[in-house]
């Protein structure tokens, strides 16, 4: 890929030099790979193609090298997420405790199909594979807070309790 196909001007400005200054922040920037990816994911909300290619630019490494981390864990989105990413265990103890429906609820609630994104921009939702809390089965994360135990009637007051319409 060459070096024209980077359309830096399809990135906000302002959030470029949020990481930018964290970058120069590190000592071995490309040692810490996953934790600048971290930090892209929290300024940006996901991590799309042209912010890969900048991040690999900007560490010097290749882009392939950023996609396969992008790509290979479940934390980093390369699409547009909305403010609370649910997200809903598919593991085998989840989903033989009820998941699928729970997701299947959760799109019915909110109007959505998988990884679309809200009207009001508030919430995504996706399955992952495994959130290594199966003693808790099925959970729910929405952010960083998580939900054992969850069922569909749960889903409800969920949404709310993140559209700040507390249910008592």
């Amino acid at each position: 890929m060459k070096k024209s196909d980077l359309h830096v001007e399809l990135l906000d400005t302002t959030r470029l030099n949020q990481l930018d200054s964290y970058i120069e922040t590190i000592q071995d920037p490309v040692g810490s790979l996953i934790n600048v990816l971290h930090r892209a994911q929290h300024i940006f909300g996901y991590i799309p193609r042209e912010l890969q290619l900048y991040i690999a630019r900007k560490l010097n490494i290749g882009a392939a090298k950023v996609n396969g981390v992008v790509s290979f864990y479940s934390y980093f989105s390369e699409e547009k997420t909305g403010k609370y990413l649910i997200s809903v265990c598919m593991g085998t103890a989840c989903y033989v405790k009820g998941a699928e429906e729970i997701v299947k609820t959760f799109l019915r609630e909110l109007d959505v199909d998988k990884h679309e994104v809200t009207d009001d921009e508030l919430f995504s939702v996706r399955d992952v594979r495994c959130v290594g809390a199966c003693g808790l089965a099925p959970v729910v994360t929405v952010g960083e807070k998580v939900y054992g135990h969850v069922t569909p009637d749960d889903v409800a007051k969920i949404i709310k309790d993140f559209r700040g319409d507390k249910v008592c």
